[in-house]
């Protein structure tokens, strides 16, 4: 994937209690700038389509699988930009990739993904993603795979 095939973004910077003594940032702390992306993406995509069914009342999702292939390190003040997409809708889950970019170089210096499940607050079991998410994805997204099953 290029980072033109990511049409959402933030930038985090990497702050004090992230670094270790040298100042490089700590590798978990890139799953916490993947939370802040996916979180800002939908509350994004939920604002521009107009979402109604998804994250309300008993619909909400959690994590179920994340991962991170690191390329060079980030240090204290770095600017970053995180680029994120929905790559794929299946009934009950969505996956995420990621891209981190740094600022003033320009170079990426990680990817990432991670795997979320739609769930029914009320039973705590996987529940199907409403209509409209799979919508406005194939909206905004270019290339994004939908494996919902008839």
């Amino acid at each position: 994937m290029e980072i033109s095939d990511y049409k959402h973004k933030i930038v985090e910077e990497v702050r004090f209690h992230e670094v270790d003594i040298l100042g490089v940032c700590n590798n978990a702390v890139y799953f916490n700038y993947f939370e802040d992306a996916r979180i800002k993406y939908l509350r994004d995509l939920k604002k521009q389509f107009g979402l109604v069914e998804f994250l309300e009342g008993n619909s909400f999702f959690i994590m179920v699988h994340n991962n991170c292939d690191y390329f060079e390190s980030a240090y204290l003040d770095d600017q970053l930009n995180i680029f994120t997409r929905i790559d794929f809708l299946k009934n009950s889950s969505f996956g995420f990739k990621h891209l981190v970019e740094k600022i003033e170089t320009g170079k990426i210096i990680a990817r990432g993904g991670g795997t979320v499940v739609h769930i029914d607050r009320s039973t705590k079991k996987a529940s199907p993603i409403p209509q409209e998410l799979y919508d406005a994805v194939s909206q905004f997204e270019k290339n994004v795979q939908i494996l919902k099953s008839i």
